[in-house]
C-alpha cells in the first residue's frame, strides 16, 4: 500500500521544509493557489469522501460546504492538535516528523473557504510538538508560503499556533474554540454549527490533523486515487496508534477495510509474551471494548466496528491479554473522565465521579450487590442527555465493560478481591 499519511516520516530530517519540498512538499499548496478556485479544492476534498479522522467522521468536504460564502464576517480554520484521547498518539507522530504537511494542509482548508486567519490548537503537554510545528510554521512564512500576497497571487494567510493547557475537553471543537477565544473550556449547544457560529461568532472550520495531512495528498494526486483505497463507505487510509499488551506497539497507516485480526496478529506481532488475547479496544479509550472473539470478521473501517458493537473513534488501539483485571481496566478509565469533566452538564458532572467510586469499591474488594446494575444505570442516565459527547465517551466504555465481562465483575463482588492481581 502506497502511504498517504506516513509517506515522509522515515526521511532523515523529515520536519525541515528542505526535506519536505524535496519530496513534493508544498506543490499541492501552489497547484490549490494558482490552478483551482476556492470552490474547485471544496469539491476535490468531497468527492475524495475524505471523513474526519478525529473520531466523529464527519464528511471533511461537506463540513467545508457549510460555510456560507456570503457572510461579511471574518473566516477562520482552527487545526485541532488537542489529542488527549488515552490511547491515542499518531497525531503526535505527525506533528513531530511532518508538520508541514499538518500545515499545508491546513492552509489549503483555509483557501478553500477564504480564510485569511488560521489556528493551530494543540495540546499543552506537546511541548516539543509545539516548537517543531512554530519553527516550520517560520520556516513556511520566510519561504513566502505564508504571510501576505502568498506566491504573488493576492491571497493573505497567518497561520497562529495557539498551546492549550491539557484539558481533554478541549478535543471537543466548540471547547476547543471557547478555550481559544480565552475562555473556559465549555462546550456550546449545536446547533448554531461553528461553520456558520464558530470562533469570535463568526464561520469558521475545526479539522482534526490527521485529517488536514491528508489534504495536500488529496490535492495532489486528486480525487479518483483517493477513493481507489479502502471500502465504498470509508475510503483512503487511517493511521492506528496502537499500545498495550502488543509485540509491536506503535503508530500504523492502514487501508481501510483491512482485517482487524490479521493487523493484531501479524502487522503488529500479536499479543507478546506468548500470552492470549482477552480484549481490544479499537478506538481510544471512549470506545466500547471488545473481547477477543468479536474481533474475528471485522474490518477496519466505521462500519465494520459499528457493526461489531464498537466505534472506529480516533484509532487508538488498546490491547489486553488474558492476565488483564478487567475491572482495574474499567476502573482506570473511569477515573480518567471522572478527573476530565468539565462539570457543566449535571448528568456527566455527578454521574461520572459515582461510576468511578463504584468501580474502586468493587476492585478493593468493597463491592456489593446491586453496583453493577447500578452503574449500567447512571451510565444510561449519563448517555446522550449532555452538551457534548463527553457524556457519551464517559459511560460507553463502563457500560461495555461490565456488558462483556460481568462474571469478573461478579467474582470481585463475592470473592471480595481480585483474584488476577494476586
Amino acid at each position: 500500500m502506497e502511504k498517504v499519511l506516513l509517506r515522509n516520516v522515515d526521511a532523515p530530517e523529515s520536519h525541515t521544509l528542505e526535506v519536505y519540498r524535496a519530496r513534493g512538499g508544498y506543490r499541492a499548496w501552489e497547484k490549490a493557489l494558482r490552478e483551482m478556485a476556492p470552490e474547485r479544492v471544496t469539491d476535490e476534498v468531497k468527492a475524495s469522501n475524505l471523513r474526519g479522522r478525529g473520531g466523529a467522521g464527519f464528511p471533511t468536504g461537506m463540513k467545508w460546504g457549510f460555510v456560507p460564502k456570503d457572510n461579511p464576517k471574518p473566516k477562520y480554520v482552527v487545526c485541532n492538535a488537542d489529542e488527549s484521547e488515552p490511547g491515542t498518539f499518531k497525531d503526535r507522530l505527525l506533528i513531530e516528523k511532518d508538520p508541514h504537511a499538518v500545515i499545508e494542509g491546513t492552509m489549503i482548508a483555509a483557501y478553500a473557504i477564504q480564510s485569511h486567519t488560521a489556528f493551530i490548537y494543540i495540546r499543552g503537554e506537546l511541548s516539543f510538538g509545539a516548537t517543531v510545528l512554530q519553527n516550520a510554521l517560520d520556516e513556511a512564512e520566510r519561504a513566502g508560503y505564508l504571510g501576505k500576497n502568498i506566491l504573488g497571487t493576492g491571497y493573505d494567510l497567518d497561520v497562529i499556533l495557539h498551546r492549550g493547557a491539557g484539558a481533554y475537553i478541549c478535543g471537543e471543537e466548540t471547547g476547543l474554540l471557547a478555550s481559544l477565544e480565552g475562555g473556559k473550556g465549555w462546550p456550546k449547544v449545536k446547533p448554531p454549527f461553528p461553520a456558520t457560529h464558530g470562533l469570535f461568532g463568526c464561520p469558521t472550520v475545526v479539522n482534526n490533523v490527521e485529517t488536514l495531512a491528508a489534504v495536500p495528498w488529496i490535492i495532489d494526486r486528486g480525487a479518483a486515487q483517493y477513493t481507489a483505497l479502502g471500502t465504498e463507505k470509508s475510503k483512503g487510509t487511517k493511521l492506528f496508534s496502537v499500545s498495550g499488551h502488543i509485540q509491536r506497539p506503535g503508530v500504523y497507516e492502514v487501508e481501510m477495510g483491512y482485517s482487524f485480526k490479521r493487523f493484531l496478529e501479524e502487522d503488529c506481532g500479536g499479543v507478546r509474551n506468548g500470552k492470549k488475547l482477552k480484549g481490544v479496544i479499537p478506538g481510544g479509550a471512549s470506545m466500547p471494548v471488545l473481547r477477543a472473539e468479536e474481533i474475528d470478521g471485522v474490518t477496519m473501517d466505521y462500519e465494520s466496528f459499528q457493526a461489531a458493537g464498537t466505534l472506529l473513534g480516533s484509532g487508538g488501539v488498546i490491547v489486553m491479554d488474558d492476565s488483564t483485571c478487567m475491572v482495574r481496566a474499567a476502573w482506570n478509565i473511569a477515573r480518567f473522565f471522572a478527573h476530565e469533566s468539565c462539570g457543566q452538564c449535571s448528568p456527566c458532572r455527578e454521574g461520572c465521579h459515582w461510576m468511578e467510586k463504584i468501580f474502586r469499591r468493587i476492585e478493593h474488594g468493597e463491592g456489593r450487590a446491586g453496583d453493577l446494575d447500578l452503574i449500567q444505570s447512571i451510565s444510561g442516565n449519563i448517555a446522550g442527555n449532555t452538551i457534548c459527547p463527553f457524556g457519551d465517551a464517559a459511560s460507553w466504555p463502563a457500560a461495555a465493560f461490565i456488558k462483556k465481562y460481568r462474571e469478573e465483575f461478579e467474582e470481585h463482588i463475592t470473592k471480595k478481591k481480585c483474584v488476577r492481581m494476586e
